[in-house]
């Protein structure tokens, strides 16, 4: 990867602005394309994604252990698409695709069985490719073996006994209690290895003091449960370690999962990059846009902000930086786009399939709920990149890529994957029937060429990578459910979203004290908003964005609902404010992985992240405001277009004020008129959009003025 950068120091364009020409000399430059399949093959590409995405490095195995891992990496799939598609209709006729069957006398569709045999193949997986130490990275050790055959004995126990076991909750046996401490112990174990020790040791703080609440201080004070009831409660029940978290895991996420590694593997990938500089032109923002727009793309097929920040890093790094681009912009153009793959429809992050279940909603009203922020978020990115290029320079640069219309006649059927999932939704399907459909119409499209055709070796290395990608969110969601159900069946979760309503409450009453009751209401919700992100950001600090979307769901959430905000939008907000752990200090994942392509200072680049970044600081603010459910399309339609068209000017408005450039460099006033006239258009209310339009109307016309006195005087 390169690590040279242009001059430190100088903002995205590295130089000032300068003169256009037509001379010959000033025509773009050419360079060559990069090639997508050679960067995802490079070793170090591999290294950093491991890196910045999971605590811990997996384990490159080779002989009896590498067919064991792909045997049951391709069995999880296949099972999970078995779930997926029993009892599931063909469209448009009433024939059933697959029937059910019984395994041990136990119908395996049964959801309680098919998590725990879900739960099982994740954690064998784990303690094989994951070490418990990097010292043991390069075979499986003697501690894993104990671990895999606990990990078995936990479902096999259940299985076996289902009929059973089932009434023991609330009544464990002594057997009950020993597989159930197995079971708890395992999961922590895997979520250590996958995750990093932070949310097993949050798991084992709420167990805890689940034991011992009658010790704790003040509101945190209550009756304390027994030992064999946390524990049967968090192995047999459904509001433990297989509780929704893990039902949504290995339902619905897996099989996005398997429906992105389809897509890797049949070129969908390179297709979109492809495509993205197909579109982004000769214009000298090709290069940054270019970043952008194939951040997007890409997204929907990693729905990984760090991983696509990593690929197209090692990809387009070298183009930003011939165009001029320094090391800290380039990484945080970079991060900035990746962050956006996360919550960029039809494929969101795992967190927003929890919600759709949490919400009892349809995945399609998720993906119409997220569209128009997306819209926002990528929209302050192009803006703020096409400002700094008029304000600093940037050179012209051209990659010798195939043209929008051939890559469109071509590989047209790779754009199935763009619609393919929501076309099966809005024709009424679940979701998982949808997603089912639509990774056989991936399997079947990719034989229409032969270079994209998945033989029966990709075939098989894409259904093992369908397993394996899970594995981390598999670990993350068991071991969220025994902190969440812990949070929910003591109460604790309720005791700290009234602290959170205490710490944002205080303005409010101060405001109430001085006559001004009519300002206080919103003033409490502005206040616990501001405590809600800060609570997010400091979960964001450990936690991955599934974990602290689950987290915050029984504590931040219902301070929220109190204050009237609509539950869809209280999750939206908690969704939105988990992913910017992304770009949160001190750990920044996405920025530090950039900056660890480019060179560039992994601080600096947080920072301009941040910049870039900024609509998704915002747009949470503008849907939890009252009436301000038009931005997530939860309204009427025109009230919806007016609250879009208002959001759009307000963003416009917004990054032309912090980055100090309009049609020209702006003064003080006009950014402060910029500023503010944005803010304004971004709140919800005729009143507020009404003052908005003035003082954008005001930054605009003097602007204007300032241009045509600047043309006058060079005229003379």
């Amino acid at each position: 990867m390169s690590q040279g950068g242009g001059p430190r120091g100088r903002g995205p364009g590295g130089r000032g602005p300068r003169a256009r020409s037509d001379s010959p000399l000033d025509a773009p430059e050419v360079i060559a394309r990069p090639d997508l399949e050679a960067v995802l093959a490079d070793e170090k590409t591999k290294e950093l994604i491991e890196e910045y995405e999971s605590e811990a490095k997996t384990r490159t195995l080779t002989g009896a252990w590498a067919r064991a891992v792909t045997v049951l990496s391709v069995a999880t799939t296949l099972f999970a698409l078995y779930y997926a598609a029993a009892g599931a209709e063909i469209p448009l006729t009433h024939v059933v695709l697959v029937p059910t069957f019984r395994l041990f006398g136990q119908t395996i569709t049964t959801p309680q069985i098919y998590v725990m045999l879900f739960l099982t193949a994740i954690l064998v997986l784990t303690f094989i490719l994951y070490p418990a130490h990097p010292r043991f990275l390069k075979r499986v050790s003697l501690i894993d073996v104990p671990l895999i055959v606990a990990s078995i004995a936990i479902t096999a126990y259940v299985l076996l006994f289902f009929d059973q076991v089932i009434y023991h909750v609330n009544s464990p046996t002594p057997t009950d209690f020993v597989f159930g401490v197995i079971a708890i112990l395992t999961v922590l174990e895997a979520g250590r290895r996958t995750i990093g020790w932070h949310l097993p040791a949050l798991g084992l703080a709420a167990i805890a003091y689940a034991y011992f609440a009658d010790f704790m201080p003040g509101p945190f004070h209550g009756p304390p449960k027994d030992l064999d009831d946390i524990v049967s409660n968090q192995y047999l029940g459904l509001d433990g370690m297989l509780g929704t978290p893990l039902q949504v895991a290995a339902t619905f996420i897996i099989l996005f999962t398997i429906y992105g590694a389809i897509l890797d593997y049949t070129g969908a990938g390179k297709f979109y990059v492809d495509l993205a500089f197909a579109l982004t032109g000769r214009r000298p923002t090709g290069a940054a846009r270019t970043v952008t727009v194939a951040s997007f793309l890409l997204g929907t097929v990693s729905g990984s902000g760090v991983a696509t920040t990593v690929t197209l890093g090692s990809i387009t790094y070298p183009m930003l930086k011939k165009a001029g681009h320094d090391r800290e912009s380039s990484g945080a153009i970079l991060s900035a786009g990746g962050i956006g793959a996360v919550i960029s429809p039809p494929v969101l992050g795992p967190a927003a399939f929890l919600m759709a279940e949490i919400l009892g909603i349809s995945y399609l009203d998720i993906v119409v709920m997220a569209m128009m922020p997306t819209i926002l978020y990528y929209l302050g990115i192009l803006l703020t990149i096409e400002i700094d290029a008029r304000r600093l320079g940037a050179r012209d640069i051209a990659l010798d890529a195939p043209g929008f219309w051939e890559l469109t006649l071509r590989y047209w059927y790779q754009y199935t994957s763009l619609f393919a999932i929501i076309i099966f939704l809005v024709a009424g399907f679940s979701t998982i029937t949808a997603i089912f459909w639509s990774i056989l119409v991936a399997i079947l499209v990719s034989y229409i060429r032969r270079e994209t055709s998945l033989s029966p070796s990709k075939l098989v290395a894409a259904l093992a990578a369908g397993t394996k990608q899970v594995l981390p969110v598999g670990a993350t969601t068991a071991v969220a459910g025994i902190a969440v159900g812990i949070l929910l069946q003591t109460g604790l979760g309720l005791k700290v979203s009234s602290l959170i309503l205490a710490l944002g409450l205080g303005p409010g009453d101060a405001l109430g004290a001085l006559g001004l009751a009519s300002l206080v209401e919103p003033t409490h919700l502005f206040g616990t908003l501001v405590v809600a992100g800060i609570v997010l950001w400091v979960l964001g600090l450990s936690l991955p964005i599934t974990a602290t979307y689950l987290v915050a769901v029984p504590t931040v959430i219902p301070a929220l609902a109190t204050l009237g905000v609509p539950l869809p939008a209280a999750h939206m907000f908690v969704f939105y404010y988990a992913v910017l752990s992304e770009v949160s200090p001190p750990v920044a994942l996405s920025p530090f992985a950039a900056a660890a392509i480019t060179g560039g200072n992994p601080y600096k680049t947080m920072m301009l992240t941040w910049k870039y970044a900024l609509p998704c600081f915002l747009v949470p603010f503008m849907f939890t405001q009252p009436d301000g459910l038009g931005i997530l399309w939860r309204t009427g339609l025109v009230d919806s277009a007016i609250a879009s068209v208002s959001a759009v000017v307000g963003i416009i408005a917004i990054v032309a004020g912090v980055s100090g450039y309009l049609f020209r460099p702006t003064n003080v006033v006009e950014r402060v008129l910029l500023v503010g006239g944005g803010l304004a258009l971004l709140a919800p209310g005729i009143v507020a959009d009404a003052v908005g339009v003035v003082l954008f109307a005001l930054a605009l016309a003097s602007q204007l003025l300032r241009r045509s006195r600047a043309l006058a005087v060079a005229t003379q």
